[in-house]
Order: C-alpha cells, then sequence, then structure tokens
C-alpha cells in the first residue's frame, strides 16, 4: 500500500490472500509456541529437581552409527537433525514472501527486512560491548540477535492481546528475514573447521534434489533420502548441519511453471511443502529442542545471580532487551525518513516499540549459537542459557505491558478488519483500502478461484 504521493506506508494491510495465509501460518506457530513453552518448562524443572541426573543422562545419551560419524548425543541430534527441519520451514516461508509473497514489491521489502537486519546489529553491537575484555566472551556476540516467531506467539495467545494483521505479519517477516541473517551468521562465524570435499559432495544430491522438485516430484520415497544424504554431507564438512535444510528450501519452486499450468494452476510445491512440513516443525522440531536446550541447572537465587554475573549473560539480556527495540525502531525511523513512509490507519511508534519487544523474545536459534559459541554443557552454555532465559522473560513482561495498553485500539482494527464478507468471500475492508496492483490481482485470484 503506498500513500497519495507515492512512498510506503509502514504496517499497511496486505493483500486478502496473503493476510489469509499469514493467518494459517500464525494459527500453526502458535501452537508450536504453546509446546515450546511447555517443552521448556518441562526442562527447567526436570533440570532442578532432585532427578537432574537422569535429565542430563537422557540428553546425552547417544544415538547413531559411529562409523558415519553420526553416534550423536540426543541434544545434538535435536540442535542439528530437528533444527535443519526448522530452518527448511523458514527458507521456504522466505522464498515465497520475496517470490511470491506482498515483500515482492521492494516498497514493502524495505522495512522488516532493514527492520530484521537492524534488530541483529544492535544487539550484537551491545553485547560487545558488555564483553569487551571478558575473556572469551565476545565468541558469543551473535546469541541476542536471534528472534524466535513461536515463542512470540505463544506470548501473544496467553496474553489475548487483538494484534491488527499488519503487525502480526510485520512480525513473522521480520522473524523469517532474522532467521535467514541468523543461518547465515552460523555458516560464516562458527564453522571452526571446513572439509571442502564433503562440502562439494553435498552438492550431489542436493542437486539431484533441485532437478526433481523443480519437475514437481513430490515421492518422499525419492526427496527424504535425497534430503538426508545433502545433510548428512553438510554435517560432515563442519559446516553446521541446519545449513542444509536452508540450501534444500531454496531450491523449491515457489510458483507454477507454465507445463504445470501455470500460477493459475494453484500453489506451488514451496507451498505444498511448507504446508507439510510446518506442523512437524512448529509441532515437534522446535518443542524437542527446546526440551534439550532449556534445561539448565540454575541452583536457586544464588545460582541465578551467580550466573547473571558473568558479563556474557548481562550482553545477552542487554542485547535482548535494549538493542533489539533500539535496532527495529532504528532502522525503521531511518526508512520512514529516507522514503517518506508513514504509518498506516491507527498505528504508530508505540505499536513498533511492543513489535521490538517481541523481537527479543529470543530463544531456540539463541540457544542453539550459544552451545555453538561455548559448548555444550560448558560452565559459559549454563550462563548463556540463563541469559536468554531471563532476557526473554523481561522483553515478554515489558511486550506485554505496552500491548495490552493498546489493546483497545487493536480491538477497533480487528473489527474493521473483520467485517461481513461481501459475495466474493472478501471483507469490505480490503476492497475499500488503497491497492498495489499486485494487491488488486490477488484479490481478483482470490474471488475468482
Amino acid at each position: 500500500m503506498t500513500t497519495p504521493h507515492g512512498s510506503t506506508r509502514v504496517f499497511a494491510r496486505g493483500s486478502w490472500t496473503e493476510a489469509s495465509r499469514i493467518a494459517d501460518v500464525l494459527r500453526k506457530e502458535t501452537v508450536g509456541g504453546v509446546l515450546l513453552l511447555a517443552g521448556t518448562v518441562v526442562a527447567l524443572v526436570w533440570a532442578n529437581s532432585p532427578w537432574a541426573g537422569s535429565y542430563e543422562a537422557l540428553r546425552d545419551t547417544r544415538v547413531g552409527p559411529a562409523s558415519l560419524h553420526l553416534d550423536l548425543t540426543l541434544g545434538t541430534w535435536a540442535a542439528d537433525g530437528l533444527l535443519a527441519v526448522f530452518f527448511f520451514v523458514a527458507g521456504l516461508e522466505l522464498k515465497r514472501e520475496f517470490v511470491a509473497g506482498d515483500l515482492r514489491d521492494p516498497r514493502r521489502a524495505v522495512l522488516p527486512v532493514a527492520a530484521a537486519v537492524g534488530g541483529m546489529v544492535a544487539p550484537a553491537v551491545l553485547y560487545t560491548l558488555v564483553n569487551l575484555g571478558a575473556g572469551g566472551g565476545l565468541r558469543g556476540w551473535a546469541i541476542p540477535t536471534a528472534t524466535d516467531i513461536a515463542f512470540a506467539l505463544a506470548v501473544l495467545a496467553v496474553i489475548s492481546t487483538h494484534l491488527p494483521s499488519a503487525l502480526r505479519t510485520f512480525l513473522l517477516t521480520l522473524a523469517v528475514v532474522d532467521d535467514l541473517l541468523a543461518i547465515t551468521i552460523i555458516a560464516v562465524f562458527y564453522t571452526t573447521s571446513l572439509a571442502a570435499g564433503w562440502l562439494a559432495l553435498a552438492l550431489v544430491p542436493l542437486a539431484v534434489f533441485a532437478l526433481l522438485v523443480q519437475r514437481r516430484v513430490r515421492s518422499w520415497w525419492l526427496l527424504l533420502p535425497l534430503a538426508a544424504l545433502t545433510w548428512v554431507f553438510v554435517h560432515e564438512s563442519g559446516v553446521h548441519a541446519t545449513v542444509a535444510g536452508v540450501l534444500l528450501a531454496f531450491t523449491v519452486p515457489v510458483v507454477r511453471s507454465e507445463a504445470a499450468g501455470g500460477p493459475g494452476a494453484g500453489p506451488g510445491l514451496a507451498e505444498h511443502l511448507e504446508h507439510r512440513f510446518r506442523p512437524i516443525s512448529a509441532g515437534v522440531a522446535v518443542p524437542v529442542f527446546a526440551f534439550f536446550a532449556a534445561g539448565v541447572t540454575v541452583g536457586g537465587l544464588s545460582g541465578l545471580v551467580e550466573s547473571l554475573g558473568d558479563r556474557v549473560a548481562v550482553g545477552i539480556v542487554v542485547g535482548l532487551v535494549v538493542g533489539k527495540v533500539v535496532g527495529i525502531v532504528g532502522a525503521t525511523w531511518l526508512v520512514t525518513r529516507f522514503t517518506r513512509a508513514e504509518f498506516a490507519d491507527e498505528l504508530g511508534w508505540p505499536d513498533l516499540v511492543g513489535m521490538a519487544l517481541l523481537g527479543g523474545i529470543g530463544f531456540t536459534v539463541s540457544l542453539l549459537i550459544g552451545e555453538l559459541a561455548f559448548g555444550v554443557g560448558s560452565e559459559r552454555d549454563d550462563h548463556v542459557k540463563v541469559g536468554v532465559l531471563v532476557g526473554t522473560l523481561v522483553s515478554a513482561l515489558l511486550a506485554t505491558v505496552v500491548l495490552r495498553l493498546r489493546n483497545r485500539r487493536y480491538r477497533r482494527i480487528e473489527e474493521l478488519e473483520s467485517v461481513d464478507a461481501d459475495a466474493d468471500g472478501v471483507p469490505d475492508v480490503y476492497q475499500r483500502g488503497p491497492d498495489t496492483p499486485g494487491d488488486a490481482g490477488a484479490r481478483r485470484g482470490s474471488a475468482d478461484g
């Protein structure tokens, strides 16, 4: 959506078809977020109970063939294997947004991309400033850069805020771009040794996988073995195995080819695979990872104080709580300053601050980067977990306060968005609003379909 002078609108409504798809995605992620919260609570309670030893024994149980260097602990399988599914879905979502979603319009894409970049740079800078001269602590500079969309949506579900679709779409897009930047950081900065031969070998099953999906082959008995081989070879190369998930996702076509009937013949293979794998990612992969990653023995109040005495933990808390707000709000201000963008409807800077605070809920990927930076089970890794948990909790509480204060306004906007649909099944509010050409075409496609 644009202003009369051609500038972009911040938090403008997207097309009806895109808004409907985003709503479906967020419903699945919200359920996953509740399961993630449950897994985290169970892990924390178990790890701080008299039976903590059994939790550690379960987490450190090794499974897999040693001859293939895959005799990994259950905790490592969760981090390297299950999170590859998570990043596969994130890669599909990101590609679809920029190829066929509302973000194919650069005017729409610039804001969430800029906000995501700002929301990663500022926390990293603040963490680095806190940890200058901290004796190895700088290695964790990327820990507070990630946003956990499932956890954020779980918070929204708990506080029952009537968040408008534009804000939910912004949050989802921000988190998806954030995930891509995070996996890039993991691949570039947390690859300690690189076996180029294994990495080159991974290109073979990846290329075959790409060839099959380009031909719209959906046979799981062909695709899954190729995906598994790609994962194994990337794992052996020294690059974190979750990178394989993103590489595989980027090969999947978003729009049907003319031979398959063209874009009007139905959704592309990316949407089909996303529909199949998102429940596995949100309902299994992320909660299981959280269960194995979040189980830190705090040691009561004294242990909590001791952990927060480490500048690594302090830097994480500052990065998540302060850095995310400074980065996201600052980047958005720059966009509005240089593109003449204006806030749409009844939304404004307080709503952006609420989204930025939700962006400070960095859990899944933050814990993963912490393990890569300091080693699983190390004392610093325990301090990382405490810092991530505290920073996430503080961000969630502050976001709750801000969003609840704005909830009456959100309820009015939601009522406007939820007006009775017309004969074509498209709410009147989407019919009345200013359009980009793509919006009008999307609505016509929805009505015709």
